[in-house]
């Protein structure tokens, strides 16, 4: 079943049915990200948005934040909770692959600011990076000085119970296998994988899949990579992966194609529901 089409014989197929999970529906605000640069278009915006297409929550990207101040962040908090609409998670630009403790103790100090701003929005979750191999290290040390990081920042974490998501996208994120070892190494309740499912440059099924029992939020995208070449979601077999691994969550619509996300994304949440029987 490619994106957008119906999901009868791919439940069949990848034993999703609506009653096997229990999915949220929700998109990430850096499917704006052009109009939340130029202004054209305000966080306020996406609630509004996301609250008359009948969303469940936003993955709120901070990167467009004008600050952090409580009369900015307690506006948003209290148009969304009048909206309906959750403001489950939070989208930062920490880096865990750092390799001095000058820089880990940076990071980790980034880290503490934004779970502030999490707790003060309401949100369980925060999205955070694996980072690049450093000039002149290995991927395997890379890994290492990461794992060390995350295990600081999900300290940090725990004490505000939020949810840390390490999200695959890129350096030593870049494929299923090195981002559940950074998570499985860490070895907190707090961490998990923010699992992207457009981000993996090829083989994307079996590299979600891998993900899937880790996952603490999805960022949903209309095409994935197989063969090292991009193609439409299919959209029932992630379904029937995410529940096989007994995911309860939000999926998040990230658009990152060519086209208006003001009118593309309305379409897609709604070939999704109709994926999910909803």
């Amino acid at each position: 079943m490619a994106m957008g089409a119906a999901g009868v014989a791919a439940r069949g197929v990848y034993g999703w049915a609506p009653e096997s999970g229990r999915f949220r529906t929700a998109v990430c605000a850096y499917s704006f990200r052009k109009g939340l640069q130029d202004k054209s278009f305000t966080y306020t915006d996406l609630i509004r948005m996301a609250a008359e297409l009948g969303l469940d929550g936003i993955d709120l990207t901070t990167y467009w934040l004008p600050d952090t101040s409580d009369q900015t962040l307690f506006g948003l908090k209290r148009l969304a909770y009048r909206s309906g609409v959750a403001l489950y998670s939070i989208g930062i630009r920490a880096h865990m692959a750092q390799p001095t403790p000058e820089l880990q103790a940076a990071e980790v100090e980034m880290v503490r600011k934004w779970l502030n701003v999490a707790e003060r929005l309401g949100a369980s979750h925060m999205r955070i990076f694996g980072g690049s191999v450093p000039k002149g290290a290995t991927e395997d040390q890379a890994v290492a000085w990461a794992v060390e990081t995350l295990k600081r920042a999900a300290e940090e974490a725990g004490k505000q119970g939020i949810t840390l998501g390490v999200e695959d996208d890129g350096g030593i994120t870049t494929n299923a296998d090195r981002t559940v070892e950074i998570v499985k190494k860490a070895d907190s309740p707090w961490v998990g994988v923010n699992l992207d499912i457009g981000n993996f440059p090829d083989d994307a099924y079996r590299q979600i899949e891998m993900c899937a029992p880790y996952a603490t939020n999805v960022h949903f995208k209309s095409e994935v990579h197989m063969a090292k070449k991009a193609e439409p979601t299919d959209v029932g077999r992630v379904l029937g992966i995410l529940a096989k691994a007994g995911y309860r969550g939000y999926l998040a619509l990230e658009y990152e194609a060519a086209g208006d996300p003001r009118t593309e994304v309305p379409k897609l949440i709604a070939q999704m529901r109709q994926a999910m029987g909803r």
